[in-house]
């Protein structure tokens, strides 16, 4: 349950988004075509670091900038009904999920909660470059992207900004 006065800033500040809110009547396709898989990490402007802007891409962010099922789904939908042809996978540098053991982010968040959290699973990432490799390929192989959309594998450098190419 949230206090009521907790969002308030938030509220503010999405008032005086609206008051110079240009996007009314935009279809929601993806102008630029592209599709992005990258962390939920806060460093990361998925749009800013390709170039892009407000309504180019399609953007599904999760912890380790995994393609998990609902990722796959949401690029599934992107290709077919959203004019997305290509799709960026970006796992970034300084992942936490990549840099903790499943143990260890239990032991964190068991702290913290006070209560065993073990049936909580956190989907560490043990090889970032192999999972990067299987994620790829499990694009590019599904049976409804195929040759529909280019897919890479690229690794974000949470200190430079830049995009390493990786597949």
């Amino acid at each position: 349950m949230s206090q009521p006065d907790a969002f308030a800033d938030l509220i503010e500040a999405n008032r005086a988004y609206a008051a110079s809110f240009d996007l009314a009547g935009f279809d929601g396709i993806a102008r630029a075509g592209v599709a992005i898989v990258t962390c939920m990490d806060s460093r990361i402007d998925p749009l800013r670091m390709l170039g892009l802007q407000h309504g180019d891409a399609k953007i599904f962010r999760n912890p380790g900038g995994r393609v998990t099922d609902a990722a796959l789904e949401a690029l599934v939908l992107a290709v077919h009904l959203l004019n997305v042809r290509r799709v960026v996978i970006a796992p970034h540098t300084r992942c936490a999920m990549a840099s903790a053991s499943e143990e260890e982010l239990h032991r964190r968040v068991g702290a913290s909660v006070g209560a065993d959290t073990t049936w909580q699973r956190f989907h560490v990432v043990d090889d970032q470059q192999r999972a990067l490799a299987e994620d790829v390929t499990r694009v590019r192989t599904h049976p409804l992207i195929l040759e529909r959309a280019q897919v890479g594998g690229f690794i974000y450098d949470v200190d430079t900004g830049l995009l390493q190419p990786v597949l």
